[in-house]
């Protein structure tokens, strides 16, 4: 049997558990049965008040590196945000797209966002995959008209649901249930787990004593992260636990953003001395090691999370989860961490309580790890890939393989 050529269609190259969940697919299936090429439409992208260049971005260099074809539809881009410029395209563009599409058996679209691009007309009929990374399709705006649009037509063949939360929301907007798969998060096993010796270094470095706890809060610097909260939380955190430490990296997460600076002065009012506890870092390359090095991994989100990667990746680490009620958050912390409410006390003393039970939690965290394994879900994706090329009911979720 010929190799499935297949194409992925991203946005663009910007932080985010999306985009490298979908990257760690492409670098897992490409070579031997599928080949894979990725094309993102955006060379450039302005969000979370950081400039993020395609070349700079860590998914994009393991693409690469690893033999994977990358190009860009646009160069020099200013788009701030999802959806920014996906509604008209230049001839160029679009005959670019032509080309990429008609040299592929089969197209994935990261999120729904680029079936504005891939719903033009004129473009080479390809079986489309979306894989699908949020619970609330209602405030992905006109993408999600996209993305009926393109089961309407028959365009789109399948859609991955990262999560059961994913799955119901999306069923609910009116796609059809029979199209929808899930296919759960996954990580690397090898990359993301206990590790005493980075736990040591990493703590060294930044200056944290070995025994202060460590709350650690992986995020975009964006409204659905709910930082205000997350911020409001550290306050009363920190100020009960004189001895902890609070960290927080991702996009936008850096004492350059103005707005994270100004949030963190409201946050804090009268007591800004509790900042000398508080590390921004921005965007890192060894997520890895910053889990190992902390006691809890927490996310406040209002509103969009399905599986979020953080808690997955942290909890690998043998970090304990804690996490407000959104998307599938309470199946991943159930039994393993804490589950909040939205309120500020409550998230700081669940901080408190993690780091006092998590020798308790610490047999749960080991007893999950296969449940959450990369190999597992790189080989489900396949399945359905080669379903999908073969034209095969996809009325049952392909079975790992």
């Amino acid at each position: 049997m010929s190799e499935v050529r297949v194409l992925s269609i991203y946005e663009g190259f910007f932080s985010g558990g999306a985009r490298i969940l979908h990257s760690d697919v492409v670098l897992g299936l490409h070579g031997g049965a599928q080949r894979h090429s990725v094309l993102s439409v955006e060379g450039e992208m302005n969000r979370e008040a950081t400039r993020q260049p395609m070349e700079e971005d860590a998914c994009y260099r393991s693409l690469t590196a690893a033999g994977v074809p990358v190009t860009a539809l646009r160069r020099g881009s200013d788009a701030a945000g999802p959806a920014a410029g996906m509604t008209a395209f230049t001839a160029a563009e679009l005959a670019a797209t032509a080309r990429a599409t008609a040299a592929a058996d089969v197209v994935l679209s990261l999120k729904e966002q680029p079936l504005a691009l891939l719903n033009q007309a004129g473009l080479p009929l390809r079986p489309v995959v979306v894989c699908l990374h949020r619970s609330d399709p209602e405030n992905q705006g006109p993408a999600l008209d996209a993305l009926l649009a393109g089961v309407a037509a028959g365009r789109v063949q399948a859609c991955v649901c990262c999560a059961e939360s994913t799955r119901r929301a999306y069923a609910a907007a009116g796609v059809p249930a029979e199209i929808l798969h899930v296919i759960p998060n996954g990580v690397d096993l090898l990359r993301f787990r206990p590790d005493p010796v980075r736990r040591a270094q990493v703590r060294a470095a930044l200056g944290i004593p070995a025994q202060a706890p460590l709350v650690t809060f992986a995020a975009r610097w964006a409204a659905m992260k709910n930082v205000p909260l997350f911020l409001a939380s550290a306050r009363a955190y920190l100020r009960r636990s004189p001895d902890a430490r609070v960290l927080m990296c991702g996009a936008g997460m850096t004492a350059a953003n103005p707005g994270l600076r100004a949030e963190i002065a409201a946050a804090l009012g009268d007591e800004p001395w509790l900042a000398e506890r508080m590390l921004t870092l921005g965007v890192r390359a060894d997520m890895e090691a910053l889990y190992a090095a902390s006691d809890v991994v927490s996310l406040t989100s209002s509103s969009g999370e399905a599986a979020p990667l953080c808690l997955i990746e942290g909890m690998m680490c043998g970090a304990v989860p804690v996490a407000t009620d959104v998307g599938d958050c309470a199946d991943l912390v159930a039994g393993r961490g804490l589950l909040t409410p939205p309120d500020r006390e409550a998230i700081a003393a669940a901080w408190t309580e993690a780091v006092e039970r998590a020798p308790l939690f610490a047999p749960a965290l080991e007893a999950c790890r296969e449940q959450f394994s990369r190999t597992r879900m790189v080989a489900a994706y396949g399945a359905l890939i080669d379903q999908v090329h073969q034209g095969a009911p996809l009325s049952a979720q392909p079975e790992p393989l």
